[in-house]
């Protein structure tokens, strides 16, 4: 049997777009697909508690 083991992004606050890694990571987090995942973050930017937000249906606060 093989383990897989996922890499956590170095910086859990930003979404990498450009690492398949972490595009794979913050999908699985989110619950979403990747499709999603790039809209969203077309949308708000790359600050993972706003791509969270976002996709949680939740009122987007910014700071």
């Amino acid at each position: 049997m093989a383990y897989v083991f996922e890499t956590v992004p170095a910086n859990r606050g930003l979404i990498d777009m450009d690492d398949p890694r972490e595009i794979h990571w913050w999908s699985k987090r989110f619950g979403c697909n990747e499709e999603q995942l790039r809209h969203a973050v077309l949308e708000v930017g790359n600050s993972a508690a706003k791509v969270e937000q976002l996709l949680d249906g939740k009122e987007i606060f910014v700071v």
